[in-house]
């Protein structure tokens, strides 16, 4: 008697499973639209049918999103993303693999899970950093785990998760990079203002070489088509002046003077348009 009344109580899973109903609410049972929507060919009805499946488990795909609140990213996003898990859920589900929403959920949490992992960062970081940075982050929790353990040391994490020292090390970076620091933010312990900003950078000596070429321009432009040649050779294809001599046919020592003198006449050329335009 006590065994017929358990059995045939509402809401038992003896109850459930005669009339099809699931373990959730927002698991709807749609296992004739499936089976029409992988019957159809590509169109208007097969399209319909489809919108109405995702509709249908759209509440369970919210609720997945659920758990992933109160981590950075607002629930209407999460939803979004969940959605998009839904939807590639439905179009990828073969009936004759067993139920949906067995399918669907490992789906949808990972498409969740994957835009966690590519979206928010603060910078576009590569898959393998995100693999890596995973995998340290497991390893230091498993090696802390008991109370009193230690900081793992590098060496410690490798050799726990298989990886190089590098690698780890690289997953550790990542590990403290999930956001970006403004380079106005003030250095620890810098009471003057020193910022990230002025730790960054340093005066390019190279503009003062585009300086000199632009000046220099005009008095090469001036001299004799050998002399610029020889310069050109010496400075530009960095030539000795042996090689340069044995190219023209002349002497070294005859390079070496033209070499002397090309570079005067531009100097003084070059000194005296700036003291002319400063007069």
């Amino acid at each position: 008697m006590l065994t017929d009344m358990s059995t045939s109580r509402p809401g038992t899973p003896d109850t459930a499973t005669r009339t099809g109903r699931r373990s959730h609410d927002d698991a709807p049972e749609t296992a004739e639209l499936f089976a029409r929507l992988a019957a159809l060919d590509e169109g208007p009805e097969r399209d319909a049918v489809r919108d109405e499946l995702v509709a249908a488990w759209l509440p369970m795909a919210h609720r997945i999103a659920g758990r992933f609140r109160d981590r950075g990213e607002s629930v209407e996003d999460l939803r979004q993303v969940a959605a998009l898990g839904l939807v590639k859920a439905v179009d990828r589900y073969d009936p004759s693999r067993g139920a949906f929403e067995s399918y669907a959920v490992p789906t949808i949490t990972g498409e969740v899970k994957r835009h966690f992992r590519d979206r928010m960062w603060a910078l576009r970081v590569p898959r393998r950093v995100q693999e890596l940075r995973n995998r340290v982050r497991v390893a230091r929790r498993e090696l802390t785990q008991n109370p009193g353990s230690p900081e793992p040391t590098v060496a410690a994490l490798a050799e726990h998760t298989g990886l190089g020292e590098d690698e780890v090390a690289a997953g550790l970076e990542a590990l403290e990079s999930f956001s970006t620091l403004s380079l106005d933010a003030e250095l620890a312990g810098g009471d003057d203002g020193y910022s990230l900003a002025d730790t960054l950078g340093a005066t390019d000596t190279s503009y003062d070489v585009v300086v000199d070429r632009e000046a220099a321009k005009e008095g090469l432009r001036r001299l004799p088509e050998r002399e610029r040649a020889i310069l050109y050779m010496r400075f530009f294809e960095d030539m000795t002046q042996s090689r340069i001599a044995d190219q023209l046919g002349i002497s070294q020592m005859h390079v070496s003077r033209l070499i002397s003198r090309s570079c005067a006449r531009v100097r003084e050329e070059v000194l005296g348009r700036h003291s002319g335009g400063a007069a």
